[in-house]
């Protein structure tokens, strides 16, 4: 066998014994970060919790920037898990679905993160910890010409960081 084919059966053979044991690092990998530990989903100082379960979006209706009471339910959520978790400042996303102007839009999405906003400050969140970003229909996470897509796209994502806003 010629040195070239010896070096990649034994590349090979590394490979193959280093999925072995997949556990080994702890159930489900290294540190538990696919919800099961520290960090993960289970874990509620983490954002994976927050996502998951405190949940992080709010819908709006067509042309509103008025929270719905299914917004209250999460936003109020939202508070309880920031004043909790005092480590963390949040980006507050409004976002619009593509109809209508991108001008309006982006007004529409600026009011959308205010409300929001100014929600989560009634409820005791600093301020200081909290800032809007209107995106208005540059960012859809649904992309079709059908009211299922549009209602998808007029929300509000709260997303977390850990320390200051920059």
């Amino acid at each position: 066998m010629k040195l070239y084919s010896k070096a990649i059966l034994l590349v090979a053979a590394l490979g193959v014994s280093a999925c072995t044991n997949p556990g080994r690092f702890g159930a489900g990998g290294a540190g538990g970060v696919d919800g099961s530990g520290i960090g993960g989903a289970s874990d509620p100082t983490s954002t994976a919790y927050f996502q998951q379960t405190v949940g992080d979006r709010v819908l709006f209706a067509v042309d509103q920037h008025t929270l719905t009471s299914e917004a209250s339910t999460v936003l109020e959520q939202q508070a309880m898990w920031l004043l909790t978790n005092t480590d963390y400042t949040a980006v507050i996303e409004g976002h619009a679905d593509e109809q209508g102007t991108t001008a309006y839009n982006v007004a529409l999405s600026a009011r959308r993160a205010n409300s929001v906003i100014e929600y989560l400050v009634a409820r005791g969140v600093a301020a200081s910890r909290l800032r809007p970003l209107p995106l208005g229909k540059a960012r859809p996470i649904a992309i079709c010409s059908e009211e299922s897509c549009y209602a998808q796209n007029r929300r509000s994502v709260t997303v977390l960081a850990a320390g200051g806003i920059s």
